[in-house]
């Protein structure tokens, strides 16, 4: 009995030590996590805005682009620039899209701050506008005046004199608009007279670099300014036919656009790029822009010579812009 007694015990001893060996290994410590440390995420701050509304022909040239690069270098701005017509420019402006406008036509312009919607209007340049077209001259009108050589157009287009044909902007823009002063001037009215007065003339409604090259492949005579016909000469079978007349020249003015609407902080923005175009280096800068390239400067400056025109036409451009509304 003592022997059954010892053998029952040393069984439970054995029992209990295999079940502490079981239950320790099916026991998982689990770690301690570690202490993760999150780094605030640090965003760069992004670059105020500035939406420029211009006419075509200060981009297509270049010339805007290559301020741009400059002017963003040394100011924490982005300039963010769409390329319109002056007309569908001005339009943008008024709708509030905009903060500055540059283009080139007086009228519109002096009417659009009349308005109430610009202020700080500074003209910073100008050149002049050309009649180009295909070198045979089939409409005889080289070296004319600007409104003989347009009169002499709209009869031998109307009478289909072979090879005359002219291309228009036709789309309300700065240079549009100058065309149909000149149309003015020779006593037609551009409406009745001259818009629907045959094949002979096309209204292209597209930008100046576009309607260059239509008239190129169509072998007819354009309106056109200088600056944008020289860029995009090597590739145009047209040469210069008309080129003086006072109703030639081409005003380059900016202005701040004001609404109620737009904080203090983004007309100071925009006035602080009106006094960057007339400042001594940005003058010196498209005093020679385009010479490289072109043999000529593809503008003039106020700093270099201030055009005589009659009153409005050229707007200030010496003071600085330092009005904040009308």
């Amino acid at each position: 009995m003592k022997r059954f007694s010892e053998l029952s015990l040393a069984f439970l001893l054995i029992l209990l030590l295999v079940g502490g060996v079981f239950i320790a290994g099916c026991t998982t410590t689990q770690p301690t996590p570690a202490t993760v440390t999150t780094q605030p995420t640090v965003v760069a701050s992004e670059k105020p805005k500035l939406l420029i509304a211009t006419t075509t022909s200060l981009y297509d040239t270049g010339l805007l682009n290559y301020l741009e690069t400059k002017y963003e270098s040394q100011n924490n701005v982005d300039l963010q620039i769409t390329s319109q017509g002056t007309g569908k420019a001005i339009e943008i402006a008024k709708k509030g899209d905009a903060d500055v406008l540059l283009v080139h036509s007086p009228s519109q312009e002096l009417a659009f701050v009349k308005d109430g919607f610009g202020i700080n209007r500074r003209s910073f340049a100008s050149n002049y506008f050309l009649v180009v077209g295909p070198s045979a001259d089939p409409a005889g009108i080289i070296d004319m005046t600007p409104e003989n050589a347009f009169t002499t157009l709209l009869l031998k287009g109307t009478n289909n004199t072979a090879g005359v044909y002219f291309v228009s902007r036709g789309d309300a823009s700065g240079t549009h608009t100058a065309e149909k002063k000149i149309w003015s001037n020779a006593k037609f009215n551009y409406t009745t007279n001259v818009q629907k007065s045959g094949n002979w003339y096309i209204e292209a409604g597209k930008g100046m670099g576009e309607t260059l090259q239509m008239a190129s492949e169509k072998g007819a005579y354009t309106f056109t300014d200088k600056g944008t016909y020289l860029s995009y000469k090597s590739n145009l079978k047209l040469v210069p036919i008309i080129t003086e007349g006072p109703t030639l020249l081409n005003v380059y003015s900016v202005m701040t656009v004001y609404n109620d609407k737009q904080p203090v902080e983004k007309i100071q923005m925009a006035n602080d790029f009106v006094n960057f175009l007339i400042s001594a280096p940005t003058q010196a800068d498209i005093a020679t822009f385009g010479v490289d390239k072109y043999g000529e400067a593809l503008f003039t400056p106020m700093s270099v010579k201030v055009p005589t025109a009659p009153a409005g036409i050229v707007g200030d451009y010496s003071t600085p812009a330092t009005a904040l509304k009308p």
